[in-house]
């Protein structure tokens, strides 16, 4: 067997709270490539990040800016550490981010450093805003929605919508109210955190399914591996998930990545009916954190996705495993004081 190839990798997501970030699953699944030998550099925002502290996965982190700092901020961080790292790709993991990494994928390219994100129009398109447009495009079953602007809109949703509703944050959050004071005071804590328009969704009763899946732009499905959510928190996220044989699950994958010519790592949070008919919630533009369920089923999506960004051949995934379960579960790491000030000081560890 040939050696496998060195290369460092930025990583972003290394937070692990009720709604974790990708980052930490992502690396474990670069770190388990029979292609890539990984130098992995963790990109944190906060000192608290667990994957920090986790030095059998991750080799250094630096502290990166919030993207409401722009990315004037943000390249001249990346500047400063591929000048001691010296990277070859960047896996961001956060949908607020990815806005700012999508705009210096040009600047950082010209620098060899890669990326395999979304086009901005891919980006702009499957916006929880813009969901009923986008399946009436690509013919794909969304629940109607509808983007609100103040409190006095809610009063006029009776019009459109029957109780219970799913009220939305633009990047995170949703929450089903089943009446109007309850969508208000959901509306006033969703604005409050993550700003104006708050998505307003027909909720759609039934089991819930996910799917994480890889596009390589051309329209072409390079990894799809769907799971039913088998524990969720009260956020809504999967805390236990199988993956499950289910060919019209595929078939929608398949047609979203075709119609939309995909290009990168998504998930599709989808609704079953009882009738057997699936509803696309939301399309994350990222790798969820529940992938590592799909580098246990056979398929490391991670991996295919930084060939993808590095020009290596890639071969599509033509199965997995099906009744592979993944369960959640905390676990604490114990750190020095130096450590955290250290990253907390420098920005670097």
């Amino acid at each position: 067997m040939s050696a496998k190839k060195k290369v460092t990798v930025a990583v972003t997501g290394l937070n692990a709270i009720d709604s974790p970030g990708p980052g930490v699953s992502v690396i474990r699944a670069l770190k388990e490539s029979k292609f890539y030998n990984p130098r992995i550099i963790g990109l944190s925002y906060e000192s608290l990040e667990p994957g920090i502290y986790m030095h059998d996965l991750v080799d250094k982190t630096y502290q990166i800016p919030y993207p409401s700092a722009g990315t004037e901020s943000l390249m001249k961080r990346l500047d400063y550490i591929n000048k001691e790292e010296k990277l070859n790709a960047i896996i961001p993991n956060f949908d607020a981010e990815l806005y700012g990494f999508m705009k210096l994928e040009k600047k950082l390219r010209s620098k060899k450093i890669k990326m395999f994100l979304p086009a901005f129009d891919q980006f702009e398109a499957r916006q929880k805003i813009n969901l009923n447009s986008f399946g009436e495009k690509h013919k794909l079953n969304v629940p109607r929605s509808k983007s609100i602007g103040s409190v006095d809109d809610i009063e006029k949703l009776h019009y459109d919508f029957t109780y219970p509703i799913v009220v939305k944050g633009k990047y995170y959050d949703a929450n089903i109210a089943y009446n109007a004071g309850q969508t208000k005071s959901y509306f006033n804590k969703i604005s409050a955190k993550w700003g104006l328009p708050v998505i307003i969704q027909q909720f759609v009763n039934g089991s819930e399914f996910n799917v994480v899946g890889l596009g390589d732009g051309k329209g072409n499905t390079i990894a799809a591996v769907p799971m039913k959510k088998l524990f969720i928190t009260d956020k809504g996220k999967a805390w236990a998930g199988i993956t499950v044989k289910d060919n019209e699950l595929l078939k929608m994958t398949d047609k979203f990545i075709k119609s939309t010519k995909w290009r990168g790592g998504f998930e599709l949070e989808l609704m079953k009916t009882g009738d057997g008919k699936f509803y696309i919630l939301e399309i994350n533009p990222r790798i969820p954190a529940w992938v590592y369920l799909a580098v246990g089923a056979g398929q490391n999506i991670p991996e295919a996705l930084l060939k993808l960004a590095l020009e290596d051949k890639v071969e599509p995934y033509k199965s997995y495993k099906v009744g592979k379960l993944f369960v959640r579960y905390s676990y604490d790491l114990i750190v020095d004081l130096k450590e955290f000030e250290t990253i907390s000081a420098f920005g670097e560890l």
